[in-house]
């Protein structure tokens, strides 16, 4: 046998090619979890569709308040993808896969091959079918490219309208105000983050953000964008027209399921997964907010967490069927808090009593400006809104994902986690 033939009879195998679609938060979460279980089992090539090293989206606001810079936020610079031995792809959407002959490919027209492949696509942002969408000044914010348009739009001063009254337009709304933009927030219901609050938070939480300048339209249809070129002015359904030289809309965002649905994947509102994040195919997975799982989707970052753990213990290949489902994904309960300087507000688990077996215990401070809801069943709690004095929010989540029997110390649930320990010593 020749020397030439001898080393290729030795040589390694081929490592299986792992490729991930989408260089965010939760797909980079998964690579983070397969690293730590399995560091040398695949060969990982990264395709992101934005210029950009991975960063933390939910801080977004922070930079657009000022309170932070965009090398603040990174998560994995550059740097990092090449001592990890990771090959990155920035810039380049992918437009195409193709499960049959398991190859991908890109806006720029390359083909990647692969053998495992992870979609974590996220999430496109909503718009509402108007007219006056194309006029230049009308954004909306979810990445790096639309921060730096309101950057950009802030720096000349003026009015802006911000369209959504929900979490994210909120931070929008104060990130604009504090670049010294006059800023108006409309929004659909009668009050805003109706998802997240009930009626008596929400009316604190107005009052709060009009004292910082903030102006609040609840109530209010957006019919139309009034302009030539350039954004002027903001019409409602009932004829007001507000002046703008700024639109942004934050009304929330939909799963992004173009590239599985056009790939024959199982799809319905997000990539169909089950609880290994599988898709209908059994060489790709999927992660973040363009999956389902169940029939529940997620427009929230910590239920993406588990969803990367349980997807990077299935690529690892667990040793036993019992530790691959000790993996296996169970969303956390949905917890939300506001990036907001000065407001302090938490909420967790169901908003209200849904039927006779749940009770409401509420505790209302109106001079201090605190405001407490817990929603008990069984005495275990299942739901939490707090709004001025949030500290006790991680615990109640505890709480809640732990099924924890607070019959013992119920009376004093209401006042936190001291007031709760001082009964059980």
């Amino acid at each position: 046998m020749s020397a030439a033939v001898a080393r290729a009879t030795l040589a390694s195998p081929r490592k299986p090619r792992l490729v991930l679609v989408g260089n965010g938060m939760a797909g980079m979460r998964m690579i983070d979890e397969l690293l730590a279980l399995a560091p040398d089992r695949y060969e990982i090539r990264v395709l992101g569709s934005e210029p950009h090293a991975n960063y933390n989206r939910i801080l977004l606001s922070s930079v657009l308040a000022g309170e932070k810079a965009l090398d603040d936020i990174v998560l994995h610079p550059l740097s990092w993808y090449e001592e990890q031995g990771i090959a990155l792809s920035v810039g380049d959407p992918v437009v195409a896969l193709d499960p049959a002959a398991r190859t991908l490919q890109t806006a720029s027209g390359e083909r990647v091959a692969y053998d495992k492949l992870v979609l974590a696509t996220g999430s496109k942002p909503l718009v509402p079918p108007v007219a006056g969408l194309e006029l230049e000044g009308v954004a909306t914010f979810r990445n790096i490219a639309d921060l730096e348009v309101m950057i950009a739009a802030a720096t000349k001063g003026g009015r802006a309208v911000v369209v959504g009254g929900g979490l994210l337009g909120l931070e929008a709304a104060f990130g604009l105000k504090r670049r010294g933009m006059e800023v108006t927030v409309v929004h659909l219901a009668r009050t805003v983050m109706e998802r997240q609050l009930d009626e008596a938070a929400a009316l604190m939480l107005q009052r709060d953000l009009a004292g910082r300048g903030l102006r609040i339209l609840t109530n209010a249809q957006t019919e139309g964008l009034i302009g030539d070129s350039r954004v002027e002015a903001l019409r409602l359904a009932d004829g007001r027209e507000l002046p703008a030289d700024l639109v942004v809309f934050a009304i929330g965002v939909r799963p992004d399921i173009e590239l599985a649905r056009r790939a024959g994947l199982d799809v319905n509102r997000g990539v169909i997964v089950d609880d290994m994040m599988t898709t209908s195919d059994a060489d790709i997975l999927a992660v973040g907010e363009c999956v389902e799982h169940h029939g529940r989707i997620f427009g929230l970052v910590a239920p993406l967490w588990g969803q990367a753990r349980a997807c990077a213990a299935s690529l690892a290949q667990a040793a036993s069927l019992a530790q691959a489902t000790s993996h296996a994904y169970v969303p956390p309960p949905d917890f939300t808090s506001l990036k907001i300087t000065g407001v302090e507000l938490f909420q967790a688990g169901a908003l209200e009593a849904a039927d006779d077996g749940e009770d409401e215990i509420t505790l209302l401070d109106a001079a201090g400006g605190v405001y407490r809801k817990l929603v008990l069943r069984q005495d275990r709690l299942v739901g939490a809104v707090l709004y001025g004095d949030a500290a006790d929010g991680p615990w109640f989540v505890e709480l809640i994902e732990g099924h924890a029997h607070v019959g013992a110390f119920r009376d004093q649930l209401m006042f936190g986690r001291d007031a709760a320990a001082a009964i059980a010593a």
